[in-house]
């Protein structure tokens, strides 16, 4: 028995995390195992009953697997066969426990029995029967079968029919062949009165069991039933209810007597059997077989889940139950045996929880006790003897206590031992549990749970009391093992040449490590550690971890100094990042435990910004140059119309970027510095990039004959420059300044950063802006020419050309070169060159639209010519947008061309459609006032027109006051040619004249309601020796009369006041057009009108207000 590891209440060595544990072996020496290889072909050998269902049947196969578990070779294993064979047979045995019975029958006056059984083996005569189970009744009882001294009986159990007796009973035989069980159960029978009988009565049947104890003799008991059983057809344990079988057939139903059996063997000839307890033997057995079991699994590939073969299981089951083994110490036996192999050999730890629950029910049921020990002890042969005399009790009291004590020192001894080996696990568990393994977070959980479990347990609390809380244990480990795991790594990356380069190197390697190494413990092993112990593995980890850093990198910095190479700088950059990447990874619970070591690491590397700024600048103009050297100038694609320089550049400046990010210089004052740095940098090389661009092409350029390569490339610069445009205005949101705006707020000036950093940009952009509107200029002034040209053109066309026709030159050649620049520009500048087109061709338009004023023909082909620019401009949204197409010029130079574009009758229409538009915005009275009614009828085609009367006239005369008549035409007079003007009577000296009057047009409708349509009341005063003196206008539009907006007759016809109103005073733009139309009579005749009209207005002033 190994006993190494301390007695009882022992925890772990003290030296557990700091040394390496060595695992007890689970090899036994040579003489060992031929000692337990011979208890085991014993056991074999000498099998008794039926085997079970998912048992071996066959003794070879059983022999030949113990054969390979114990790795001896054939001609070895036949010498021990031989003598296994010749040694003698063990006392077989039949350990049977009488439980209980139920539903007997009931013997008594009272309805109740007194059962009590009687039970034996009786040899040589077998049970008659065919199949194995079958039963014969026996008349004869087991006292009449069975030698008296071979005859165990139980207790008598007054009064019931369901009676428990729990007794177990050993009971010898020779042969299992020949062998049976009998067991009888007899209501005891006392002598009692009749009186007494009478006085327990109950009913009928009572009576009847009165009258039947008279016909027998006093004090037989009664018979109950018998159960028989061949012990061939026994298996090695049994547990079931049998049925009591009667002598007769007049109480076939008898009840059922639960029975447990078991065969066993005593005074087993083998030498483990005499040497050692049964359980020891059985532990080492088991121990064999499983280190068996495992190694084959493992040399099939496989991992062992903890199920036995079912040869292993064969095996240890026969020996256990032989030997008698209780389930407490079966349970012990595979406990030490798992606990021990699991330290030796590569299994699942969740094997060892079955054991662990199994012993842990043992113990809490009490199965530790001496009566148990000693019942497994004195299965050994040599230990028969110690039962006689007083003196021999005594010392096997003391010898049950000494063995007590010792498998308490082992149990314990194993706890101890498991829990030092499973914490030299946890403190190695980055090597022992590498992730590049699938299962390797389950086989940690799996054996922190199985320490758990173990800690948790009632034994390991009794047998180990002065053993550290586990998560205590486990936190000094995972500690200890942090430290460690931490100085093999600085040794793996120790460099092989010394010098500060390789240092760096070395150091950047490690903290990388670091970093990896918190990251997994991070994702996958704290939820572990915190799942079953409540430890926070990240936490700790990460505090011990960048302790341990920092004191490196800051030895490392203080070596390198002030004076900073440009590779050492390089070196310290990455370190800067990876420490940055490492205190980011900072645990929300370290806040609270105070300042860290890695605290401002940043101020370690001031020394080293002046180099990281300036390489970040030399490597960026070395970029952009040599991406502006290797530019032919072309676009990339149909989509990304900037050349090859343009996409490195942006690369270039994403990459300044990203530097100022990752640099994130934590002191406020500094970081505006490093910003300002950077955005002057950023600003330089666009500034240097615009000149070198240009310069390429000038280069490519200078040999090409090719106009139009020449403004492809032109085009590709301005895209180029764009495009750069773009990525400087992104500089804010790439560098974060309102970030650092906030953060410097209570360091710097208010309006510092404003004027700084903001200022830098705006010039930045200022000067790319110019650099793009002079490329967009001189592209938009090669096609201005021949716009010019094309309008020019197309007024000299001939007459008989169409408009539509003589507008394609001009179209086609906006529509060639403007798809050729669409497809050569960005969006931005496209837009730009076609707003400065737009301005010029309108400004083309402007002139030559004013030299053919007269000319209706040509302004016909202006207007078309207008139209259509302007939705060529527009291309259906993908051009200039209506509010910039649509400015004061276009809309001035639209509504002339539409005036200069029209016929004499459409002037003169448009002409009274303004005077309507006039009237209708005219509220004030200032001229007087007519009221007329008018109504249409279709059904007659007449206009019927009630001049009521009129107010507030002007007095025209010199005696204050006038002599009005109002004059009715329909306009404009084309429309209605046969229609002669009507007058109404003249009016006397009457400012308010009451007319009254009615007149009727005979008109149809159908012109009536045409726009312009009107009917004019030209109110006169009348002068007798003169011309009339104009009152007033008032135009009344016909497509409101009543009677032709619909096709219903009118009705009511209401009363419509109109205010007078005159001619423009500065004339009107129409007359002025029709005035210029010289051979048009019709429009010479209505202009000389309209101006008499106008010139008589102006010849009167307005009444003053009264």
């Amino acid at each position: 028995m190994d006993l190494s590891h301390g007695g009882p209440g022992d925890g772990p060595p003290g030296g557990l995390l700091g040394e390496q544990i060595q695992p007890p072996s689970h090899h036994f020496s040579p003489e060992q195992r031929a000692l337990l290889y011979e208890d085991a072909l014993y056991t074999v050998l000498h099998r008794l009953g039926q085997p079970e269902p998912n048992h071996v049947t066959e003794a070879s196969e059983l022999l030949r697997y113990l054969q390979e578990a114990f790795h001896v070779e054939p001609e070895e294993h036949q010498q021990a066969l031989q003598r296994v064979r010749e040694l003698e047979k063990p006392v077989f045995c039949l350990k049977a426990t009488v439980k209980q019975a139920k539903g007997i029958l009931g013997k008594d006056v009272s309805g109740f029995s007194d059962p009590y059984c009687l039970l034996g083996i009786e040899q040589g005569v077998g049970v008659l029967g065919g199949s194995p189970g079958s039963r014969h009744r026996q008349k004869a009882v087991v006292r009449h079968t069975i030698p008296e001294e071979q005859t165990h009986r139980t207790q008598v159990i007054t009064q019931t029919l369901n009676p428990v007796w729990d007794e177990t009973f050993i009971l010898e035989f020779e042969d299992i062949t020949s062998a049976s069980f009998h067991l009888d159960m007899w209501d005891l029978d006392t002598v009692e009165s009749v009186r007494q009988k009478l006085g327990e009565l109950t009913d009928l049947h009572g009576l009847r069991r009165i009258f039947k104890e008279a016909r027998k003799d006093k004090g037989q008991d009664d018979f109950l039933g018998n159960v028989v059983l061949r012990l061939q057809d026994l298996h090695c344990r049994e547990d079931q209810w049998y049925p009591l079988e009667p002598r007769t057939e007049t109480y076939p139903d008898r009840g059922q007597c639960h029975l447990q059996f078991q065969l066993i063997h005593k005074r087993r000839a083998t030498s483990a059997s005499r040497s050692q307890p049964s359980y020891t033997v059985h532990l080492h057995l088991l121990q064999q077989l499983v280190s068996h079991e495992v190694t084959q699994h493992q040399a099939g590939s496989t991992s062992w889940d903890g199920s036995l073969s079912p040869q292993a299981a064969t095996i240890l089951f026969l020996h256990a139950t032989q030997k008698d083994l209780s389930d407490f110490h079966q349970s012990m036996a595979q406990w030490l045996a798992y606990s021990r192999l699991y330290q030796s050999l590569e299994f699942p730890s969740s094997c060892l929880l079955h054991p662990i629950t199994s012993i842990e029910y043992q113990w809490i049921q009490g199965r530790l006790k001496a009566e148990q020990v000693g019942m497994q002890w004195s299965r050994g042969a040599g230990q028969a003897g110690l039962r006689e005399g007083a003196g021999e009790q005594q010392k096997l009291s003391r010898l049950l206590k000494h063995l007590l004590a010792l498998q308490q020192e082992e149990l314990a001894a194993s706890f101890s031992s498991l829990l030092a080996y499973g914490l030299s696990l946890i403190r190695r568990f980055r090597s022992v549990f590498p992730l590049s393994v699938s299962d390797s977070p389950a086989r940690l959980q799996s054996l922190l749970r199985v320490l758990v479990q173990m800690c948790k347990m009632k034994a390991f609390g009794e047998l180990c009391p002065n053993t550290a809380p586990l998560p205590q244990l486990v936190t000094e480990a995972l500690q200890t093992g942090t430290t460690e795991w931490f100085h093999l790594k600085q040794q793996h990356h120790q460099p092989m040449v010394q010098g500060i380069l390789e240092a760096g190197k070395a150091l950047l390697g490690l903290v990388q490590d670091v970093i990896g190494d918190l990251h997994q413990c991070q994702r996958t092993w704290d939820k572990i550690f915190h799942n079953t112990l409540k430890i926070h593995l990240f936490s700790m980890a990460f505090r011990e971890l960048q302790w341990l850093v920092a004191k490196r990198v800051q030895d490392h910095t203080t070596a390198v100094g002030d004076a900073v190479s440009p590779e050492m700088g390089e070196s310290l950059f990455q370190l800067y990042i990876s420490l940055k990447e490492l205190c980011q990874l900072r645990p929300s619970s370290s806040e609270r435990d105070g300042v860290l070591t890695l605290d401002n690491f940043h101020r370690w590397f001031q020394p080293a910004i002046p180099s990281w700024l300036q390489k970040t600048y030399n490597v960026a103009l070395a970029r952009v140059q040599r991406a502006v050297q290797m530019d032919e100038l072309v676009p990339l694609g149909e989509l990304t119309k900037h050349s090859t320089s343009a996409v490195d550049l942006s690369t270039c400046f994403a990459q300044i970027s990203h530097t100022a990010r990752q640099l994130d210089w934590p002191d406020p004052e500094e970081a505006f510095m490093i910003t300002v740095k950077f955005v002057e940098d950023t600003c330089r090389l666009a500034l240097v990039y615009c000149s070198l661009i240009k310069a390429r092409a000038r280069e490519l350029s200078s040999g090409q004959k090719d106009q139009g390569q020449a403004a492809n490339m032109l085009c590709v610069v301005v895209n180029d420059m764009e495009q750069l445009r773009l990525v400087i205005g992104k500089l804010p949101t790439q560098l974060a300044w309102e970030a650092l705006e906030q953060r410097v707020g209570a360091v710097l000036e208010q309006g510092q950063l404003q004027n700084t950093l903001h200022a830098q940009l705006q010039s930045a952009l200022a000067g790319l802006g110019h650099e793009i509107r002079t490329g967009v200029r001189t592209l938009a002034e090669q096609l201005e020419v021949g716009i010019a040209k094309h309008i020019q053109k197309l007024v000299g066309v001939r007459e008989s050309v169409l408009p539509e026709d003589a507008i394609l030159p001009l179209m086609k050649f906006l529509e060639v070169e403007l798809c050729y620049m669409n497809t050569n520009l960005v969006q931005e500048n496209f837009s730009s060159l076609l707003t400065l087109l737009w301005t010029h061709t309108l400004t083309v338009l402007v002139e030559v639209a004013a030299s053919q004023r007269s000319s209706t023909l040509a302004s016909n082909r202006l207007k078309i010519a207008l139209q259509n620019l302007e939705i060529c401009f527009h291309a259906e949204g993908c051009g200039l947008p209506p509010e910039a197409l649509h400015t004061a010029t276009f809309q001035a130079l639209q509504s002339d061309l539409e005036l200069q574009a029209a016929s004499s009758r459409e002037l003169i229409r448009k002409y009274f459609c303004s005077r309507i538009q006039q009237q209708a915005e005219t509220t004030s009275e200032e001229l007087g006032a007519v009221t007329v009614k008018a109504c249409y009828r279709a059904s007659e085609q007449k206009l019927r027109v009630e001049l009521l009367s009129a107010s507030s006239l002007l007095p025209l005369d010199s005696n204050g006051s006038s002599d009005p008549f109002v004059q009715l035409t329909l306009e404009p007079r084309h429309e209605f040619p046969e229609l002669a003007a009507r007058e109404t009577q003249k009016h006397k000296k009457d400012l308010h004249p009451l007319f009254d009057e009615t007149f009727e047009f005979l008109v149809p409708a159908e012109p009536c309601r045409k726009a312009g349509a009107c009917l004019l009341l030209t109110v006169l005063d009348h002068d007798t020796l003169g011309a009339d003196d104009l009152e007033g206008e008032a135009f009344l539009p016909l497509c409101e009369v009543p009677g032709l907006s619909g096709s219903e007759e009118p009705g009511d016809v209401p009363q419509t006041r109109l205010p007078l109103t005159y001619p423009a005073p500065n004339g009107d733009p129409i007359l002025q057009l029709l005035a210029g139309r010289k051979g048009d009579r019709e429009a010479q005749v209505f202009v000389r009108l309209r101006r008499h009209r106008a010139k008589q207005a102006s010849q009167h002033a307005l009444r003053p207000a009264p």
